[in-house]
C-alpha cells in the first residue's frame, strides 16, 4: 500500500489544500492520503494557528469527509509539547508496516529540511516528495538529489488570505468547502 502523508496547520483548510492533495494522490499513485492537523509546531512557536488544534482537526475532517481516499489523523494535535515529523512518521510506519509512505512537502519547506528533528531517520520512513506549484498532477524532474516532485495547479489562495477577509467581513465562499465555510461561521472563527 502507498500511503502520502500530508502535514500542516490548515488555520483553516482550502481549496488549494484540496487540489494538492488530488494533484500527489494521482501522481503518486497513492492508495491513501492521510491529512494531519499539526500540534505545537517547532518552527511556529512565535506565531501558533489562530484556531484550536480541534477546531482545525474538525475543519480538515468536514473538507476532507466525501472522499474515501482520504482520511485525517490526530495524532500531532492529540500529542503533548512540540510535534516533530519524524515522530508522526515513526507512529505511522508502526501502525502500516506494510506500506509506503510518502511525505508531501511544499517546494519552499524543502530548502529548510535539514533543520528538522532527525532528517535522516525522516528519509528512512518515507519517501520525500516535493509540491511545485507549476501544473496539473505529474512527477516531474527532482528539485533535490532522492526527492521526487510532484506538479501540482497553481490556486493563489492561503489560509492567511482567509483570515484577513474573515476579519474583514469579507466573503470565503469558494476560498473553503462549504462545509468548513458553515463549521467558521457557526464557530465565529477568524473575527
Amino acid at each position: 500500500m502507498r500511503i502520502g502523508v500530508f502535514g500542516g496547520t490548515f488555520d483553516p483548510p482550502h481549496v488549494g489544500h484540496l487540489l494538492m492533495a488530488t494533484d500527489a494522490r494521482e501522481a503518486l499513485k497513492l492508495d491513501r492520503l492521510i491529512f494531519i492537523p499539526a500540534g505545537a509546531h517547532p518552527f511556529k512557536v512565535e506565531t501558533p494557528p489562530v484556531a484550536s488544534g480541534q477546531d482545525r482537526l474538525e475543519m480538515v475532517r468536514l473538507a476532507v469527509a466525501d472522499d474515501a481516499n482520504y482520511v485525517v489523523d490526530d495524532a500531532e494535535i492529540n500529542r503533548k509539547g512540540l510535534s516533530f515529523t519524524v515522530d508522526t512518521l515513526e507512529q505511522l510506519s508502526g501502525r502500516h508496516p506494510a506500506a509506503e509512505l510518502f511525505l508531501l512537502l511544499g517546494e519552499d519547506v524543502l530548502a529548510g529540511f535539514e533543520q528538522w528533528r532527525n532528517p535522516a531517520r525522516i528519509r528512512e520512513l518515507a519517501t520525500l516528495a516535493a509540491v511545485r506549484r507549476a501544473g496539473a498532477g505529474s512527477v516531474v524532474e527532482p528539485i533535490v538529489p532522492g526527492v521526487l516532485t510532484v506538479s501540482t495547479r497553481r490556486v493563489d489562495v492561503s489560509s492567511t488570505e482567509i483570515r484577513e477577509r474573515r476579519r474583514a467581513g469579507k466573503s470565503i465562499k469558494g476560498f473553503v468547502p462549504e462545509s468548513v465555510e458553515r463549521f467558521i461561521d457557526v464557530r465565529g472563527l477568524y473575527r
